[in-house]
């Protein structure tokens, strides 16, 4: 827990330059960009809370966020609003598909924490993290 803690405020805290940083930009409009930072946020809390809850034992309650705040079911939270505040539209193609597969990936975990077997579950904890990880490798909004 330290450890991912440390990670998060080192993020926080800034990186490199965006000169030296070869990650792919992904423009998009300011309020695209908004609501994509504000639901990574709300990423990091809830899989926060799930790995809370996986720690406690609580794995069918961890499914359930899981499956609510980051797999399929999270999927178009954004629908309703106007286009410019739309992130997915504004993505490139690889980086929509990278979110795709993480509220997949998500999903897929759900079913295995629902299932209530500890050890699977701890197993399978990597599926939450593995498209984030990806994502935030290869793509910058600034």
């Amino acid at each position: 827990m330290k450890t991912v803690l440390f990670c998060v405020l080192a993020l926080l805290a800034g990186g490199a330059p965006a000169a030296d940083d070869a990650r792919v930009l992904a423009p998009m409009p300011a309020a695209a960009a908004d609501n994509l930072r504000s639901e990574m946020r709300a990423s990091l809390l809830a899989l926060n809370e799930i790995l809370a809850l996986v720690a406690g034992g609580q794995l069918r309650e961890a499914a359930e966020v899981a499956e609510r705040e980051l797999g399929r079911s999270a999927m178009g939270k954004h629908r309703s609003q106007p286009f410019e505040a739309r992130p997915g539209p504004h993505m490139p193609p690889a980086m929509h598909a990278i979110g795709i597969d993480g509220h997949k990936a998500a999903s897929d975990f759900a079913r295995v924490a629902a299932g209530g077997d500890r050890e699977k579950t701890i197993a399978s904890l990597p599926t939450l993290t593995t498209a984030c990880v990806a994502c935030h490798h290869s793509y910058r909004l600034r």
